[in-house]
């Protein structure tokens, strides 16, 4: 073919649709700022509000204060815990501590955690697929630990057993790929062939509609580019489904700057989609990126329509201010 431009394809990028902010991501981000606005800075927030470098160091811009551990707030002060949910136990640290807290899980993983505490209470053996060490595993099993085994992907499979499998459930970290889940399932129920699955599927909407539109770019890119942070276990997984849809390559950036050049070559068409933590803007200076470099045509890849909102945290209805110097018990604002 040579260097004919009569052959050369035109460059073109697929948009995926939907991609970016999911509700929960929404409603946390926007409850960090409206705390700020409400109460003033500092806001402490336990672990980072949602996996992504950007709003992370923008808030930060605006006074939040991201914390590992509850025992570093200080007394008296308003704490916020992350969209990832966190374990009973933390918000036991929180009471003593005198903090005034401010609970931005997502509704979906509030969902898992009742599931895990109602299974348990029926004396269930949870078996609950995740990875390990992320928050939202340690959230869920943190419900109840002594029910909980974790289930690192299909591979781990070998290692499980339980104390009685006639009475064995599956739950799931909700941003895994849902191919991966069900592969672990099937694994899991030609061992334990009485398992039963959850009442409602714990793979969140939106991770699935992120895969679903990156399946459907991929098998026509020869590279696909998610915008999303390296901790973002969506973010990640969008990669992998990409490249198992038939992609060419695929990278994960947090932002056009770390594109590299060279992963242009022989490709004239681009996905590009980004993760349920990622704002817009990220994405937008992707597609500029691109367009200077000839990838002008965008076409949108529509998988779904999205139109579930979540209501605010119901403590940013209520004066924490007052509440926090009550409990350090100190005259609040008198």
């Amino acid at each position: 073919m040579g260097g004919m431009t009569a052959t050369t394809p035109a460059r073109r990028v697929l948009l995926a649709a939907p991609r970016g902010y999911c509700a929960g991501v929404d409603r946390a981000v926007i409850a960090v700022e409206k705390a700020l606005e409400q109460y003033g800075s500092p806001i402490y927030v336990r672990h980072e509000i949602v996996h992504n470098k950007y709003v992370v160091q923008t808030l930060e811009k605006k006074g939040a204060i991201f914390v590992d551990e509850t025992a570093e707030v200080p007394e008296g002060s308003i704490v916020m815990f992350s969209a990832h949910g966190v374990a009973p136990v933390v918000h036991e640290e929180a009471a003593e501590r005198r903090l005034a807290t401010i609970d931005a899980t997502c509704p979906l993983v509030t969902k898992v955690h009742k599931e895990a505490v109602r299974f348990a209470d029926e004396d269930y053996d949870i078996l609950l697929i995740g990875h390990d060490g992320h928050e939202e595993v340690i959230g869920t099993s943190g419900e109840a630990p002594d029910h909980i085994t974790l289930v690192d992907g299909p591979e781990d499979v070998a290692n499980v057993s339980v104390r009685d499998e006639s009475k064995v459930v599956w739950l799931s970290q909700t941003t895994l790929s849902v191919d991966e889940t069900m592969e672990t399932v099937d694994k899991l129920k030609e061992k334990f062939p009485q398992l039963i699955s959850p009442p409602s599927d714990d793979i969140c909407y939106a991770t699935q509609n992120r895969q679903i539109a990156v399946k459907q770019m991929g098998a026509e890119a020869d590279l696909v580019i998610v915008v999303g942070s390296k901790n973002s276990s969506n973010s990640v997984r969008l990669v992998e489904v990409a490249l198992g849809a038939g992609a060419r390559d695929a990278h994960l950036v947090d932002c056009a700057d770390e594109i590299d050049q060279a992963w242009l070559d022989g490709a004239s068409t681009v996905g590009v989609t980004s993760g349920a933590s990622v704002p817009e803007v990220l994405v937008e200076g992707v597609l500029e990126w691109l367009s200077q470099r000839g990838f002008e045509d965008v076409e949108i890849v529509k998988a779904a329509e999205e139109s579930i909102t979540f209501s605010l945290p119901k403590e940013l209805r209520r004066d924490l201010r007052a509440e926090a110097a009550e409990l350090a018990g100190k005259p609040s604002g008198t």
